[in-house]
């Protein structure tokens, strides 16, 4: 009488080719990931561009996006990478900070697996045909400047998704 089973031989190509196969995944994988997590915080801080602008104009005052690792209060030699805020800037203050009958509207949390740098210390939304601050962030992981992202924030405040700059050159990440 025979019994079914597998040999050692037939257990350890199967688990061979198993690792082969896993192996060659986990790079994959790890390119997933790191994309999510940068599309998290890109659609994190598009959504307070847009809570920003409607803001400022239902509320008829100035709405601030700042640098703050706190969450408590803007920074100005803070990193954005660390963490910013968003609040209603009644007294519309220079530079801006946060009094106590201002409300908080918005936290965003450290990017911990990447950096956020921009051409601007803070930015300003206000309503209608009023000027807002027009500016860059460019989001960058461990990949580099090949996969990073940019927002750009025009000066009515509209917020769009740019992978080069203007005329076409790679974004740049800081070292």
């Amino acid at each position: 009488m025979r019994t079914s089973g597998l040999t050692l031989i037939e257990l350890l190509m199967t688990l061979a080719i198993a690792a082969v196969i896993a192996m060659a995944g986990i790079p994959a994988l790890q390119d997933f990931i790191m994309s999510q997590r940068m599309t998290s915080q890109l659609n994190g801080f598009v959504h307070a561009v847009f809570l920003a602008k409607q803001s400022a104009h239902s509320r008829q005052a100035e709405t601030i996006i700042c640098k703050s690792p706190t969450g408590l209060y803007c920074e100005p030699d803070a990193n954005w990478t660390d963490g910013w805020l968003m609040f209603v800037n009644l007294n519309q203050d220079r530079p801006a900070s946060i009094d106590a009958s201002e409300p908080i509207l918005a936290v965003g949390n450290a990017f911990r697996n990447g950096s956020i740098s921009a051409n601007r210390r803070e930015f300003i939304f206000r309503a209608f045909e009023i000027r807002s601050t027009n500016g860059t962030l460019v989001f960058c992981d461990a990949r580099g400047a090949e996969q990073a992202r940019a927002l750009v924030i025009s000066y009515t405040g509209r917020p769009r998704i740019a992978t080069t700059r203007p005329g076409g050159a790679p974004l740049q990440c800081p070292p």
